[in-house]
């Protein structure tokens, strides 16, 4: 790990005021107490709120930002490639959410390094995703994160429609294909629908509440339990 590094986690460990021995540090990071009481000192001498002594523990006061820090070559990497992705494969909303934040990571970058930004040869084109689709994303997304209950007209891998009342839990993608955790209220149970096969969704009124047994954590328990792995 690189010195900048430790010292940026160091202030991160040290957020939201409590009291941090040098040891417990160490262990996080893999350095001697030694280390740590060097880089304690710097940061001090630097300027950040830190207070506490050796043997005693370190506690961070509130209201420090740290300044903007540098990415490193892989962290540039994975940013824009996991933003060309999102633009790709994502909701509207997503897609240009993740539109602006490429905007965002190259106006940070200095000059040098925004060259190097630009040459990442990281690609996502997707001809099957329509309008539609990602409209669809955008709102399940929403409902997911609201508990908005949802009505929809659903055609499964026959085409034959059925009506459900759902649930929204959380959406996974498979690549190529965007899928909704949900609980089917027809069904008393956890179902995953294809949003390329949804054919009508209705917001309904009111919201619901976690309920032992149906939530996202249960179906993850359920799928580690039947070793699921997608579709």
């Amino acid at each position: 790990m690189r010195r900048a590094d430790r010292l940026f986690q160091i202030v991160q460990y040290l957020r939201g005021g409590r009291l941090v021995r040098a040891k417990q540090l160490g262990d996080w990071l893999e350095v001697s107490e030694r280390t740590i009481y060097r880089d304690i000192a710097d940061l001090q001498a630097s300027g950040v709120p830190i207070d506490g002594a050796a043997g005693v523990g370190y506690i961070m006061r509130d209201g420090y930002d740290l300044p903007p820090l540098m990415f490193s070559r892989d962290e540039i990497v994975a940013l824009v490639a996991g933003a060309r992705l999102i633009r790709a494969w994502g909701g509207a909303g997503m897609a240009r959410a993740a539109e602006e934040a490429l905007i965002k990571i190259d106006a940070v970058l200095p000059k040098s390094v925004r060259a190097r930004s630009t040459q990442i040869e990281v690609h996502a084109i997707a001809p099957e995703m329509t309008e539609e689709v990602r409209e669809r994303i955008d709102k399940l997304e929403a409902a997911a994160d609201a508990r908005i209950r949802v009505s929809i007209t659903y055609k499964d891998g026959a085409a034959k429609p059925s009506e459900r009342t759902i649930r929204p839990l959380g959406l996974w993608f498979w690549g190529k294909v965007w899928t909704l955790v949900a609980w089917c209220e027809l069904r008393e149970a956890f179902r995953m629908f294809r949003l390329d096969r949804i054919s009508r969704m209705d917001m309904l009124e009111g919201t619901f509440r976690p309920e032992p047994g149906k939530t996202l954590k249960d179906f993850y328990r359920l799928m580690e339990e039947s070793g699921y792995h997608g579709p």
